[in-house]
């Protein structure tokens, strides 16, 4: 029997974090190298950053993207381990840095670890290739709990970013991320935005394409926070001793191209 996987958990106090702890102990082919939170955090068996990256092949990290930038610049350092991003709401320069990590050591970065969400995002992706911008409107709403600090979340962006790829454009260029006041028409190739914080959501997403005198809306709802946690084994499987690159869970799941 091979060797179980080392998975080393960054936020382990967080929501995530206790859901990826629960997920690998249930898992027999990994094992809990270790977990670890804020510099200064004790207690729960958490044990500093350093000694975590050393025993792990495989970091899961559900934090902020500061956190994220910083744990990537040490693995690099370290010549690893691969590390597994599920933060969200990075700015350019954080990207920017994630980038320049990978180019030392393997990571996959998602919006969404959910099986569901990916091959929807596939499915947004056609349906504005196929519905042209000129007389067909997008509009994504997501909703989540009340905790959640960034919006809109990794996940409606990843599908306003399927949305233009489908259109051929970039969504910075398209994006309409509020509407207040006396805004005027709609825009034609505008991609909007609308999101809803309150109460215990996980989280749920829709699509939808609006044209004269019809509706085609593609969503998603999510039940519980297992199913991140499931899509980010897969992804710390999948990555573990592939070559430096940045991968999506396009490339975990086999969709590149499709």
């Amino acid at each position: 029997m091979p060797q179980p996987l080392r998975i080393a958990i960054a936020g382990a106090l967080g929501r995530m974090g206790r859901q990826m702890a629960e997920t690998i102990a249930a898992d027999p082919r990994l094992q809990l190298a270790g977990r670890f939170h804020r510099p200064g955090s004790t207690g729960e068996g958490l044990v500093r950053r350093d000694e975590a990256l050393a025993l792990a092949d495989v970091v899961v990290d559900f934090t902020t993207p500061a956190a994220s930038v910083e744990l990537a610049k040490a693995c690099a350092a370290r010549g690893g381990p691969a590390l597994v991003i599920g933060s969200t709401g990075f700015d350019g320069a954080e990207l920017e840095a994630i980038a320049d990590a990978a180019k030392t050591i393997a990571v996959v970065r998602s919006g969404s670890y959910s099986l569901g969400l990916n091959m929807l995002t596939g499915l947004v992706e056609q349906a504005a290739r196929a519905l042209g911008s000129y007389d067909c409107d997008i509009e994504i709403l997501e909703a989540h709990h009340r905790m959640k600090v960034d919006a809109p979340s990794g996940t409606a962006l990843m599908l306003g970013e399927a949305a233009a790829h489908g259109r051929g454009v970039e969504l910075d260029d398209v994006a309409k991320r509020a509407r207040d006041g006396l805004v005027g028409p709609r825009s034609t190739g505008e991609i909007g935005f609308a999101v809803l914080r309150g109460g215990s959501i996980v989280g749920e997403h829709s699509v939808s394409f609006l044209t004269e005198g019809e509706t085609l809306t593609l969503s998603h709802a999510a039940a519980d926070r297992s199913m991140f946690a499931r899509g980010a084994v897969a992804a710390a499987l999948w990555i573990a001793g592939r070559p430096p690159g940045e991968y999506d869970m396009r490339d975990v799941l086999g969709l590149v191209g499709s």
